[in-house]
């Protein structure tokens, strides 16, 4: 499988960390885009603000660093419609998800993986671990750094999911250009995270085989 034989799904999320809990999202953005010509190409977004649960506040930090306040939220659908409509959308196998800081992104999906099941099982490439091959002299490789290093414009609505996707699209793309990579297979040995659903499945179906043969 190369470049061109696959969909690249950029998705970011905003979220709420309430104390002792994980945290929850308020709004989730994908784009997905095909390699065609050197170039990656969209070709589908999705987009949707999320309610977190009703013990869930923000606080005024949450409300500064997004501009997502509680009134905008208050009519918004609850994560579980908001992940399975995005899950609905993913119809046209195979995918790769693209996040910066995937772990994270991971984490969240994982919490929802009953209502995206689909989602919950691809893997993802980390554009952290592609900017740390690709650009070895930056000192720091967050999303605003990479911004500036390759004079991309920060968006005036930054921290936003959408926003903060169509960054890391293009973030996405200039690495695709600038890497030592020459194969897909390659940018996964690099930066491919593996889903926690995936894993634990493997676990049990290894532990069911063992135990099979123990008898």
């Amino acid at each position: 499988m190369e470049l061109n034989d696959i969909t690249f799904v950029v998705i970011d999320f905003e979220t709420v960390t309430p104390a002792g809990r994980r945290p929850e999202p308020t709004e989730v953005a994908a784009i997905a885009a095909r390699h065609r010509d050197g170039a990656l190409t969209e070709t589908a977004r999705f987009t949707s603000l999320i309610r977190p649960p009703e013990d869930v506040t923000l606080t005024p930090y949450d409300i500064a660093q997004t501009g997502i306040t509680p009134a905008m939220l208050a009519d918004a659908p609850a994560a579980s419609e908001v992940m399975s409509a995005l899950d609905g959308r993913l119809t046209r196998p195979p995918y790769l998800l693209v996040a910066h800081n995937a772990p994270y992104e991971a984490g969240l999906i994982f919490d929802q993986r009953d209502h995206c099941p689909a989602l919950a099982r691809i893997p993802l490439l980390d554009t952290v671990r592609l900017a740390r091959t690709a650009y070895p002299d930056l000192a720091r490789h967050r999303l605003d750094d990479l911004l500036r290093h390759l004079a991309i414009p920060a968006p005036p609505d930054r921290h936003r999911a959408l926003a903060d996707v169509v960054v890391t699209l293009a973030v996405f793309g200039r690495l695709l250009d600038d890497g030592p990579w020459n194969s897909l297979s390659h940018l996964r040995r690099i930066a491919e995270i593996t889903p926690k659903l995936l894993e634990l499945e493997q676990e049990a179906a290894k532990g069911q085989q063992e135990s099979l043969f123990g008898l």
